[in-house]
């Protein structure tokens, strides 16, 4: 019984991190977006298009 419970313990933990990794990987390809968009307008005002 406890070596069940271990292996189910371990079970939930995993997918937690599993889910946790998808959603900072997320977050990290929204914040590169954003980036992206700040270095695109301030070459814009560089150029004198601003």
């Amino acid at each position: 019984m406890k070596r069940l419970l271990t292996l189910l313990s371990l079970c939930l933990f995993s997918l937690g991190m599993l889910t946790a990794c998808n959603t900072v990987a997320g977050a990290g390809q929204d914040i590169q977006k954003a980036g992206d968009k700040i270095e695109d307008k301030a070459q814009d005002c560089k150029d004198g298009r601003c």
